[in-house]
């Protein structure tokens, strides 16, 4: 979608996790320490937070939102429902949450072992977790099953098009 549309600008979360094999500060995330994390919650610094596992805490700085709206773009999210349902009862109609949904809990399951960074713990804690997040999707303004990349993708392009026309 960034590639497709140069007016979007993409938001990088913050969080308290270790940083995986590859990735990369202020690209993937802002990696935080536990201490400054909650620090940052007091300040009211987050746009929308939560502790998604236990001591696991993921964010939305109000800082990046700002600073891509300074860049006189829209801001895209890839975040988990209860952070994407915040910030859609925050902005209203200024904003479009989409549910991304796989085609089932196993085919998710196989990519998230696919991609060998997760442990079997954590596949499981996110499995779960899917679960749980799978029956929130009617609460989004749209769904796009991501059974075939390409199609998902197609579908994804005509509704953010929808969208920045209005």
């Amino acid at each position: 979608l960034l590639r497709v549309f140069p007016e979007l600008g993409f938001s990088v979360s913050a969080c308290n996790r270790e940083k995986r094999n590859g990735e990369k500060e202020g690209v993937d995330y802002y990696f935080l320490t536990t201490e400054d994390f909650k620090k940052r919650i007091n300040n009211n610094e987050f746009a929308e937070w939560e502790e998604v596992y236990k001591d696991h805490f993921y964010g939305t700085l109000k800082s990046e939102i700002e600073r891509i709206w300074a860049q006189g773009k829209h801001v895209i999210f890839d975040m988990d429902v209860v952070g994407g349902l915040n910030l859609k009862k925050q902005f209203g109609d200024k904003a479009l949450a989409v549910f991304v949904m796989p085609p089932s809990i196993q085919h998710l399951e196989e990519r998230l072992k696919s991609r060998e960074t997760e442990t079997p713990e954590s596949i499981t804690r996110r499995i779960g977790k899917a679960e749980t997040e799978l029956k929130t999707s009617q609460n989004f303004d749209k769904i796009i099953l991501n059974d075939n990349l390409e199609h998902a993708l197609e579908q994804a392009e005509k509704v953010v098009s929808e969208f920045i026309s209005q």
